[in-house]
Formats: structure tokens, sequence, C-alpha cells
């Protein structure tokens, strides 16, 4: 594509690029809300699912994913308040849409489902970023052991015990 017919459908780079991180969070979401998605009603199955899907998502198209963390960690660039309004209604609206079937009596009274899902998004943006940082090779599989590990340990903290022992004879 010439950069004139870039610039007859984008107003500038700024309307280009936010246009990319849109059409990437739409393509994110059409992998990951599913048939199979709605069914599930379990907060860590669900974050297990989604995990997969997405770094299945990142094997087959890892330049998507190298766009959507630069855009996310975008500091300097004037696209970057844009960005952050973007982000947070994003953030928002995934928490309503992707949390609405789960059976949230399952967790402890002093359990914010909320802070859970930050602290295991932290946990694997760390993982991720750690892995870039020491240019190291984003090993998937390990990624999605050491997310399966996180998971069964907030779980046993997070859930009410009668959950943590149906959970464990199944």
């Amino acid at each position: 594509m010439s950069k004139g017919l870039l610039f007859y459908y984008f107003k500038n780079k700024k309307e280009f690029y936010l246009f990319l991180f849109d059409y990437c969070c739409e393509f994110f979401h059409s992998r990951v809300v599913t048939d199979d998605f709605i069914q599930i009603t379990d907060f860590f199955e669900l974050m297990e699912y989604a995990a997969r899907v997405k770094y299945s998502i990142i094997l087959q198209y890892p330049y998507l994913m190298n766009f959507v963390m630069k855009a996310y960690y975008s500091r300097r660039e004037e696209v970057s308040e844009a960005m952050k309004d973007r982000i947070t209604a994003t953030l928002a609206e995934v928490y309503s849409v992707y949390f609405k079937n789960i059976h949230f009596s399952r967790f402890k009274d002093d359990v914010d489902p909320r802070q859970l899902l930050q602290m295991l998004t932290w946990m694997a943006e760390g993982y991720i970023q750690d892995k870039l940082r020491q240019s190291e090779t984003l090993e998937i599989d390990e990624l999605m052991r050491d997310f399966h590990d996180w998971q069964t340990m907030f779980r046993k903290i997070a859930y009410k015990e009668e959950i943590n022992e149906n959970h464990s004879q199944s």
C-alpha cells in the first residue's frame, strides 16, 4: 500500500495506529469469546482458557502481539494519551464481558476478583517483559505451565475451602 493511499483512508499516523490497535483488540476478542468460553463459570478455568487462546494467537501471529505490547506500553509518542483512554475503556469492558457468567460466590468474602485478575495479569506481563529484557526466547509452553501453577496457588488462597476440596477431587 502506498503512503498516499494510506493517508487517503487515515488522516494521520495516530489515526492509523489507533485503528490497528482497535483491530487487534477485536481480533483477540473474536478468538477468545466463543461458545466454549461462554459456558465457563469458574474464574480460574476462564483465565486459563483465555490465556491458552491468546498464546496460541501469539504463536500464529507474533507481530500482532509485538504491536499490542508496544501500543500498551507506549509513553512518548503523540498517541500515548489516546492509547491510555482506549486501554482504560477496554479493561473496564473486559471485566464486564468476560466475567459475566462467573460464579463469584466461590470466592472468600475478603477476596476481590478484580484484584486477583490484576495480579495474574501483572505476573504474566512481568514474565513476558523479563524474557524480552533478557533477550530470551519466549517459551509459551513454559509460560503456560507457570501460569497454571500461579492459578492453582491463587485458587487455594481465593476460593472457599469447600470449593477447593471439590476441585482437588475432580
